[in-house]
């Protein structure tokens, strides 16, 4: 069976992102980028699943500039076998819309026919979380999101899934797709020699007008803003003055 693995290229979750002094969105210039942290999560997996002799091949596939090769590269070197970048202009490399990308995916998936593909919940730039429910529902899939443990077993899956309140599993027919939650696994740093290796495997470099999808946005940002600072608390003597406050302030 093969997986496909969609890995983004985003600020690296160390980084404190910087607005642009006009407002128009986030400054991207000489930040540290790296592996979105839930699609290092998947491509973890995938390698558990290989290793368990559940899985026979894992493609990597981002969508972004060029640069995102190097996102790629660092799948492989975790263990991925191949990989494909869809490349898009460095002006809307990182602004690609969640359905837009979804129907690139479809485009890959149908060309591979993968088992399984499995993705991160969502982005740590813009915290969308619809790629994969999208891609689910343009390919007719069945669906296990927020996964924090999965079993494949044949040709079904099961997923516990985190939802509000507890768990909930599920058991799916493959081909499935899964979205990964924190709790699934803890991702493996790439050895060096790993590194090496992964310099060698297969990269293919495609466009979205390879599979005739259109990426142009359907939504304009129209304002990016820091959130404002929290102001300092207030310390009060005893209950009474801790009610009157609240009073005064109209909650009590």
């Amino acid at each position: 069976m093969k997986v496909l693995v969609p890995v983004k290229r985003v600020i690296d979750y160390n980084v404190k992102p910087r607005v642009k002094s006009d407002g128009s969105g986030v400054d991207l210039a000489n930040v540290k980028m790296s592996m979105n942290p839930f699609d290092e999560i998947s491509v973890e997996e995938a390698i558990r699943l290989k290793e368990a002799g559940k899985v026979e091949e894992i493609i990597a596939v981002s969508v972004g500039p060029a640069k995102a090769q190097e996102t790629l590269r660092t799948a492989l070197a975790m263990g991925a076998d191949r990989a494909i970048l869809i490349e898009t202009p460095d002006d809307v490399g990182s602004t690609v819309e969640p359905l837009a990308v979804a129907k690139l995916l479809q485009m890959v998936a149908e060309e591979e026919q993968p088992g399984l593909i499995i993705l991160g919940k969502q982005a740590i730039d813009d915290d969308s979380n619809q790629t994969g429910q999208m891609l689910a529902a343009l390919m007719d899939r069945p669906q296990g999101t927020f996964a924090n443990a999965l079993e494949v077993d044949g040709d079904s899956i099961t997923v516990k899934r985190e939802i509000d309140g507890g768990l909930e599993t599920v058991k799916l027919q493959l081909p499935a797709i899964i979205t990964t939650d924190l709790r699934l696994n803890e991702p493996r740093y790439a050895s060096l020699p790993n590194i090496m290796k992964a310099k060698k495997k297969q990269l293919d470099i495609k466009t979205p007008a390879d599979y005739g999808i259109d990426i142009a946005n359907r939504l304009t940002t129209t304002h990016v803003a820091e959130p404002p600072v929290r102001q300092a608390g207030e310390k009060v003597e005893d209950i009474d003055q801790l009610v009157a406050k609240l009073k005064a302030l109209g909650v009590a």
